[in-house]
């Protein structure tokens, strides 16, 4: 059991996460949840869809509310860890106020990727992954405006959808040869192509913007790598992000592409861990280090750290999982599937409904499925006991996933 206070530095999935599941698992010492934001801590992915759609206020995105902290006694302070003085477990405030801790957690997360183009700062030049930056767009945008995405990741694409249903005229413009080209195969990045092209978004592949135009005050259009020019009211971009490991390195914890913490997600300093997206964790299951960007990674990050600091300390096993709501149609990925070398279709993507098997030496290592969450769910139980089943057995329409389960 961890003595002394808990000091949480970030209030998204990963802090909340770990605030709420301490409490669950009898820590009874003071936590102090760190949000630098100006809202309860809330739920990120309903903010390039159905919160960006005009479907309910800031209250529907909210984990809890506010009786929630007060009733657990989970102190919520809104100020910014600026630097942390590890000798004397502290951390210090942008306020001047300072916190000491017995454990400290880096749940810094990330932060949107900016364009360095000119004219990136202008107004109509969005981003989207915080509630204020959601809040703006859904504000901003009207019917029969055009809109230029700029990058063709889960993001881009989910804002393209929502963009397109509410009457935008949509370009996304990606460098890769495909959409979602880092993320999915072949055969998800064609389908969900054809689908977003059917809804009248235009994807252009394989070029970039150089620059974005403007009359002096706002965006008239892009230039394109290709020569083109392409009009445009708003600029969206979704070119990925940065993990926040600025906090750590000041303070001589070792960082990479994420703040480097080992198997039960202990930075170099066993009084200071990290979890989330800004996590770079050492994997047993994967044979190596991985940063993750997912509400499970998060989530399950922080049920692990909290298991440890009231006394039940394994090393982090999760099975990644993602999902992404674009248009109609739902993704869904069970595991890794990078690295791959062949892909068995179940289902029927004329249907639109099929899972494609990702194998690696006959082994299966994930499974993406579109508007199939039977075969997801199968992937999920499947490989978090490190279970397989044969290419020829996910071909076979007629052999019975779950029969394989038990």
């Amino acid at each position: 059991m961890t003595a002394g206070a808990v000091v949480i530095i970030g209030a998204g999935h990963a802090g909340y996460q770990l605030a709420a599941s301490l409490r669950q698992h009898g820590f009874s010492e003071r936590i102090v949840l760190l949000n630098d934001e100006g809202h309860l801590p809330y739920q990120r992915p309903p903010l390039s869809k159905a919160y960006l759609k005009g479907t309910g206020g800031p209250d529907s995105l909210m984990f809890r509310p506010e009786k929630f902290y007060f009733d657990q006694k989970i102190d919520l302070i809104s100020d910014r860890a600026v630097s942390i003085d590890r000798a004397a477990r502290k951390v210090v405030l942008a306020s001047g106020a300072s916190l000491d801790y017995g454990h400290l957690v880096l749940a810094t997360g990330a932060r949107n990727r900016l364009l360095d183009i000119p004219n990136a700062n202008l107004h109509s030049v969005r981003y989207l992954r915080t509630l204020d930056e959601s809040q703006s767009l859904r504000d901003y945008i009207t019917e029969g405006q055009r809109v230029v995405v700029i990058g063709a990741g889960f993001i881009g694409l989910e804002f393209a959808a929502t963009a397109r249903a509410k009457g935008l005229e949509v370009d996304v413009v990606e460098l890769g040869p495909r959409v979602m080209a880092r993320a999915v195969t072949a055969e998800i990045s064609e389908f969900f192509q054809a689908r977003h092209s059917a809804a009248g978004i235009r994807i252009h592949l394989g070029v970039q913007v150089t620059s974005i135009e403007s009359d002096g005050h706002k965006v008239t259009g892009v230039s394109l790598s290709d020569g083109r020019h392409m009009k445009a009211d708003l600029i969206v971009v979704g070119v990925g992000v940065l993990p926040n490991v600025e906090l750590a390195a000041d303070a001589g914890l070792p960082v990479a592409s994420g703040i480097i913490v080992d198997e039960h997600l202990l930075t170099a300093d066993p009084n200071i861990s990290a979890i989330g997206d800004c996590a770079l964790f050492a994997s047993p299951r994967f044979g190596g280090s991985l940063r993750l960007e997912s509400v499970q990674n998060a989530t399950d990050h922080a049920r692990c750290v909290a298991a440890r600091l009231t006394g039940d300390a394994k090393p982090y096993d999760g099975l990644p999982w993602f999902w992404s709501d674009q248009g109609p149609d739902k993704l869904q990925i069970a595991g890794l599937t990078t690295g791959y070398d062949r892909v068995v279709v179940r289902g029927d993507q004329a249907q639109a409904a099929f899972s494609a098997f990702c194998y690696r030496g006959g082994q299966l290592v994930g499974i993406e499925s579109v508007n199939r969450a039977g075969d997801h769910m199968f992937g999920r139980r499947l490989l978090a006991a490190y279970g397989s089943i044969s290419p020829e057995q996910a071909a076979d329409a007629s052999f019975d996933l779950k029969g394989a389960l038990t």
